[in-house]
């Protein structure tokens, strides 16, 4: 089996905003292979990556990604990862490769599930797959009432851990950030995990960090992410030893196993998080699960975007047990929530349970997304190189 075609879709909302909001716009794919389909997303911009797949070689270690991939063998994973070390070595200077892979990954994932009649955590090598807890992943309001109001909403449909990030947080004073802090707390109540999201808006400035130290340990924060820029390894390192009780988490800036392995060595974080969307698909995610349970280190998925792209992201950790949290966008863009037909909805215990379907267990949903599809073509020397496909066929 052969891989025929991958087809790229642009979506978007019809007006995008300034916010730190992934859901925003989408860049979908389409492998076909044989008589079977497999969908991915990624966590890219959707046009540059368009551009990345179908451009013009530049040079030997600079050629598009479709160069890597069109036509190759598939019969197992072991060929996924075959055409990745292809893809690193050709498009090693096309710096958007990484996280265009990541979602035609995805969907060969998705593909061969579906040919092999097995969901992906199995094909992976897991024997069962174990329930998560989901965190309510929100942003910070403007102002700690609207903090309280959101950490409230949350509480209310049945969340046991919150995670606010960016907004305004770090941006001014360590007062004003104490109070979305104490915001968030009073929100979903004393027993409740409360993560946060710095959002690297401190760069590399550990004194800066520090400083919200005290405020997080009096809201028994769970962790502090992103404090830094994903290669500042010192500062993390630095800032990790500064409290006992607030442990920091990073990773979702990695787009390859030793980015996110060096954060785990050398940057001291107590939680890993991977975006499958970014790191280069489901199989480098499910390499750093794997170490990350050999340093002792908890793996989380980070996911902002569509119920596909959140499958994708539980699957490289469903069969650890004790690696339980997981990332849940609560408030998706409708073009998020349209990508799909079917959600993955906490059940009465307020826990996720993985599809046992095959591949990524989800169905896309082609024929309501047509209104979010942005039609581009791309020429060059008046060739096209590219044209937005049919959704539908």
């Amino acid at each position: 089996m052969k891989i025929d075609s991958v087809d790229l879709f642009y979506l978007a909302m019809p007006e995008i905003t300034t916010d730190a909001d992934g859901s925003q716009d989408a860049l979908l794919v389409r492998v076909r292979a044989g008589n079977y389909e497999g969908w991915g997303e990624c966590e890219a911009a959707p046009l540059a990556s368009i551009a990345a797949y179908v451009g013009p070689m530049s040079h030997g270690v600079c050629r598009p990604v479709r160069d890597s991939v069109q036509g190759r063998e598939l019969k197992d994973p072991r060929d996924i990862g075959r055409i990745a070390l292809d893809v690193e070595y050709n498009s090693m200077d096309l710096l958007q490769a990484p996280h265009l892979w990541s979602g035609i990954e995805m969907a060969l994932w998705d593909l061969l599930g579906k040919k092999a009649a097995q969901p992906i955590w199995q094909l992976a090598g897991y024997t069962r797959a174990y329930s998560k807890i989901p965190y309510a992943s929100m942003l910070f309001g403007n102002t700690a009432q609207e903090t309280l109001e959101r950490s409230r909403a949350a509480c209310v449909r049945g969340f046991r851990a919150v995670k606010f990030g960016w907004g305004p947080f770090g941006k001014s004073s360590v007062k004003a950030d104490a109070d979305q802090l104490q915001a968030a707390r009073e929100g979903l109540g004393p027993e409740g995990l409360v993560c946060v999201d710095a959002g690297q808006t401190w760069g590399g400035d550990v004194g800066a960090a520090a400083a919200r130290i005290p405020a997080l340990e009096a809201i028994h924060a769970h962790w502090l992410e992103e404090p830094f820029q994903t290669g500042a390894l010192e500062s993390y390192a630095a800032l990790s030893t500064g409290s006992p009780r607030v442990k920091l988490a990073g990773g979702e800036g990695a787009h390859n196993f030793d980015m996110a392995r060096h954060l785990i060595d050398y940057g001291k974080i107590g939680f890993i998080q991977i975006d499958c969307g970014r790191i280069g698909g489901i199989g480098p995610a499910k390499r750093v699960a794997d170490y990350a349970v050999r340093r002792g280190v908890t793996y989380v998925n980070h996911t902002f975007t569509s119920h596909l792209a959140l499958s994708a992201s539980l699957q490289p950790f469903a069969g650890l047990a004790d690696h339980k949290i997981c990332e849940y966008p609560t408030a998706l863009k409708q073009l998020a929530v349209d990508l799909t037909t079917n959600h993955l909805c906490p059940d009465r215990n307020g826990e996720i349970q993985l599809p046992d379907a095959p591949g990524l267990g989800m169905t896309v949903n082609v024929t309501g997304l047509s209104r979010y599809l942005v039609e581009v073509e791309i020429v060059v020397k008046g060739k096209t190189l590219y044209r937005t496909p049919s959704l539908a066929s």
